[in-house]
C-alpha cells in the first residue's frame, strides 16, 4: 500500500515541476518579447527624431542661399524703400495730423509696414541681398515737402499721396506675385497684397470725407 502511494505521488510531483518550468519559460519569453518591442520603439523614435533634424537642417540650408536675380533684387530695393517711407510718414501723421482718422491711419501704416519691412529684410539678408538703409532721393523729397505742411493742408496732401502710392504699390505687387523668378518673394508679394488693398480702401474712404 505504501509502495502504491509513493508510485502514485511521483507523476504528480513531476507534473508540478514541469508546470513550473513551462510558466517560467513563458515568462522569460514574454520578457524577451517586451524588451524587443521596447527596443524597436526606441529605434523608431530615434529614426523619426533624426529625420526631423535632417529635414529642419535642409530647410535652413534652403533658406540661406544667395539670390542674384535682377528682378528679385530690384523688387527688394523698391519694396524696401517704399516701406520705409510709409513707416516714416505714418509715424509723422500719427503725431502731427489734425484729423483723428488720419492719425489712426498713420498708426496703421507704421505698424503694418514695419512688420512687412522686417519680414522682407530678414528674407533678403538670408539671401545675401543688400537692403537699402535710406530712402531714394525722390522719396526723401516727398517726405520733406509733406513735413512742411500742417493742419488740414497736411492731412489732405498726405491722404492724396497715400491713395496714389497704394494704387501704384498694388499694381507692382500683383506683377511681382505672378512674375518674380524666385518663389519665396512671389509668395511674399502675394501675402502682402491684401494688406495694401486694405490700406487703399481706408485711404480712399478718408480722402472722400475731406
Amino acid at each position: 500500500m505504501k509502495k502504491f502511494l509513493c508510485t502514485a505521488l511521483i507523476p504528480a510531483f513531476l507534473i508540478s515541476c514541469n508546470g513550473d518550468q513551462s510558466t517560467s519559460s513563458n515568462t522569460s519569453d514574454a520578457s524577451s518579447i517586451s524588451a524587443d518591442t521596447s527596443a524597436a520603439r526606441m529605434d523608431a523614435k530615434d529614426n523619426s527624431t533624426n529625420k526631423m533634424e535632417n529635414d529642419t537642417s535642409k530647410m535652413v540650408t534652403a533658406s540661406n542661399r544667395t539670390v542674384t536675380a535682377k528682378d528679385v533684387v530690384d523688387f527688394v530695393h523698391e519694396a524696401g524703400t517704399g516701406g520705409m517711407m510709409e513707416v516714416e510718414l505714418g509715424n509723422y501723421a500719427a503725431l502731427h495730423a489734425q484729423s483723428q482718422r488720419v492719425k489712426d491711419f498713420g498708426t496703421m501704416m507704421a505698424t503694418d509696414h514695419t512688420a512687412a519691412n522686417n519680414e522682407l529684410k530678414s528674407m533678403a539678408m538670408s539671401n545675401s541681398i543688400e537692403v537699402p538703409a535710406a530712402l531714394k532721393a525722390d522719396q526723401q523729397m516727398h517726405v520733406d515737402m509733406l513735413k512742411k505742411k500742417s493742419g488740414k493742408d497736411f492731412d489732405k496732401a498726405y491722404m492724396d499721396m497715400m491713395v496714389n502710392d497704394h494704387k501704384t504699390d498694388i499694381s507692382e505687387f500683383k506683377k511681382a506675385s505672378g512674375n518674380l523668378s524666385d518663389a519665396s518673394y512671389k509668395a511674399f508679394a502675394m501675402k502682402t497684397l491684401p494688406v495694401l488693398e486694405k490700406h487703399l480702401d481706408s485711404a480712399q474712404a478718408i480722402h472722400k470725407s475731406m
